[in-house]
């Protein structure tokens, strides 16, 4: 049954009640009543398409082309006209997966037109739900040939650069590491650092200089910015840029000279930035470490001579990581002390063979290893912004506003039913203190409420933009803040790098800061959105090959908790996997449940039992909807209680 989701709750929509509406639109709704029954909506117009262009299957239908989507939700046909040349052109064949563009939008009407934009090729050949993924969300294809012909002539050209500009760095003799993922190829930031005599610390942050190689205006930056970033799929990376520059020219590989952008920050013994200067600079990386090496380092778990590092160096990269680590606990207490927001990470993501099939689940959390690098790339990051906001550069910055009053009063309630809220810190919360925020996220800690306190603080939260002006950054508490340390992979920091190259040159007023001033607000809004749409396949892609793992597990009870309530059922994230799937209101038992939309919880109107956020819960995979990213639960057996078939009566109220 199709739903729609408003500010009063989520909604059944009545029979046909979907009219020219399409799975994602915002649309304008009537919500209707019937007696005895839970309210139900119906559209009554499209406010915003969601849908651009989708993955589906074509064929002949009379004199025209069809394309039936492969994600049913879309719930409507799509034709291609006569005159359309693109089947044609493109190859296509009656059975054959393509990527179809909307043209025109359903009616009450009319049908729906599409043009072929891309064949993917025969059904049995590609892997259909990555694949309506990528189509669904607009992510882009192959890159054209001229920008792969361009990437393909540049070369690293080191030693020819530092004999043509001598205000470049030369410090390749200075030790630096990458610290990454176990599965990163392209490695776009380095990091060393030192004790200093007099006390403090030295921090070093390396970024590959792309826009050396990347000029704005041709052909490679063209389609970067067309892009805006990369998507990190479950199976597959979408690049910004063409793997001649992401996986090579540019990444930071060790023991080969590449082209930087440093930061050098002075830190204080307390942490705390005293002075920063940037740079070009030239660097030779000692070590490509992943993160699973460093913590086994830090907690003592390996020795530094198990370390890939060059020959004679381990000792020293011994010493230069456990500096860092130092400022990370440093930089940590800093931030803290100033307002910053540390929400708890956990990032699962699914192990996939070498035929793109689940295996299983890798749960990832926060470490020493992963948190001195953000660190690392925090310090650098702020000092960038600072730099560009104090001589009025113009540059992307990004930007955190605080959360609106009304998503911070909707959470009291949930966090009040989680045991973590008082009058006191209610007040703080609700008049959006950091420190009030901080203190609910640390009675929640190593608690059963974590996960729930977490994710209703970070749901109030305003998504962070690209803004052409420096607003600060509420979740870090910083009053200045930029993306500068990933160029390989986000548009922005391109602009940033460019920005700063143009300052340290004294050329920030010039024509080519001029052009990008011109051009930022459009740039930054477009890098926004694609941006959320790289997120949102992200996490479909997730959902989809985690589906398709749990449809080999179908019986298999796990233990989880509640980590969402809505009035046709409660969500369950299961402890091990960190998988969300459905316990449908229907296999909670026997009675009318009355759904508080305050409290986020579902009440038993005859025994009283109450299903709230954190509640704990044994559930058995009921099934699973592999397309969609959907599982499915039931109660187990003997979890906390026996699963009734029949189906209770639902709704807000008797």
């Amino acid at each position: 049954m199709a739903r729609v989701e408003t500010q009063e709750g989520a909604f059944e929509l009545v029979r046909h009640g979907q009219r020219e509406a399409m799975n994602g639109d915002e649309v304008e709704v009537a919500i209707v009543s019937a007696r005895n029954r839970a309210p139900r909506a119906v559209v009554r117009s499209v406010v915003v398409r969601a849908t651009q262009a989708f993955l589906g299957r074509f064929d002949i239908a009379g004199p025209l082309g069809a394309v039936v989507p492969l994600d049913a939700r879309l719930g409507h046909d799509f034709f291609v006209v006569p005159e359309d040349p693109s089947p044609s052109r493109l190859g296509v064949a009656p059975g054959d997966v393509v990527v179809a563009r909307i043209t025109e939008y359903p009616t009450r009407k009319s049908a729906a037109v599409v043009t072929v934009e891309r064949r993917v090729g025969p059904s049995d050949a590609v892997d259909l739900n990555m694949e309506s993924v990528i189509a669904s969300f607009g992510l882009p294809g192959d890159f054209p040939p001229s920008a792969l012909a361009a990437a393909e002539k540049i070369e690293a050209h080191v030693d020819e650069e530092m004999a043509r500009n001598p205000r470049r760095r030369d410090l390749r003799g200075e030790l630096c590491v990458t610290v990454d993922p176990a599965d990163a190829r392209d490695f776009d930031d380095a990091v060393g650092a030192r004790r200093l005599p007099g006390g403090g610390y030295e921090l070093e942050v390396h970024i590959a200089d792309v826009t050396h190689y990347v000029r704005a205006g041709d052909s490679v930056d063209n389609e970067a910015r067309a892009r805006g970033c990369s998507a990190y799929l479950a199976d597959r990376v979408i690049p910004m840029l063409p793997e001649r520059l992401s996986n090579d020219v540019c990444s930071l590989r060790p023991g080969e000279d590449r082209l930087a952008v440093s930061i050098v920050a002075r830190l204080d013994g307390r942490g705390k930035v005293v002075s920063a200067k940037a740079m070009a600079s030239a660097i030779r990386s000692a070590a490509r470490l992943s993160y699973d090496e460093v913590d086994a380092l830090l907690d003592g778990r390996a020795a530094a001579d198990a370390l890939p590092c060059a020959p004679g160096r381990a000792s020293e990269v011994d010493v230069l990581l456990g500096t860092l680590d130092k400022i990370r606990a440093l930089r940590e207490r800093v931030r803290r002390e100033r307002g910053a927001i540390d929400f708890p990470t956990v990032e699962a993501k699914v192990d996939l063979d070498d035929r793109g099939r689940p295996t299983g689940v890798r749960v990832r959390r926060r470490t020493r290893a992963t948190g001195l690098i953000e660190e690392a790339m925090l310090v650098a990051n702020e000092c960038v912004a600072r730099m560009l906001a104090e001589k009025d550069v113009p540059a992307a910055f990004r930007v955190h506003e605080p959360p609106a009053p009304d998503d911070l009063k909707a959470c009291v309630q949930p966090l009040r039913e989680l045991g973590v809220l008082d009058g006191g810190l209610a007040a703080g919360l609700l008049a959006g203190e950091p420190r009030a925020l901080q203190e609910a996220l640390g009675r929640a800690s190593g608690t059963e409420a974590e996960a729930a306190t977490s994710a209703l603080l970070l749901r109030a939260q305003r998504k962070a933009v690209y803004l052409p002006h420096n607003d600060g950054h509420y979740a870090l508490g910083a009053a200045a803040y930029c993306h500068f340390t990933s160029p390989i992979r986000r548009y922005p920091d391109v602009l940033v790098h460019r920005a700063l190259k143009a300052l340290l040159a004294g050329r920030a007023k010039g024509a080519e800061m001029r052009d990008q001033a011109a051009a930022l607000p459009q740039l930054c809004q477009a890098c926004s959105e694609r941006e959320r749409a790289a997120d949102a396949a992200e996490r479909a892609s997730q959902k989809v090959k985690t589906a398709e793992l749990f449809s080999g597990r179908v019986g298999e009870v796990a233990r989880g908790a509640v980590s969402g309530c809505e009035r046709y059922g409660v969500f369950v994230t299961l402890d091990d996997t960190r998988a969300e799937g459905l316990l449908p209101v229907r296999a909670l038992g026997q009675e009318w449940f009355a759904y508080d939309e305050a409290r986020l919880t579902l009440t038993g109107e005859e025994t009283g039992e109450v299903w709230r956020l954190g509640r704990p819960v044994t559930v058995e995979v009921a099934g699973v909807n592999v397309a969609r990213g959907q599982i499915d639960f039931v109660l187990a057996q003997d979890g906390d209680r026996p699963r009734d078939p029949r189906r209770p009566r639902v709704g807000g109220g008797r």
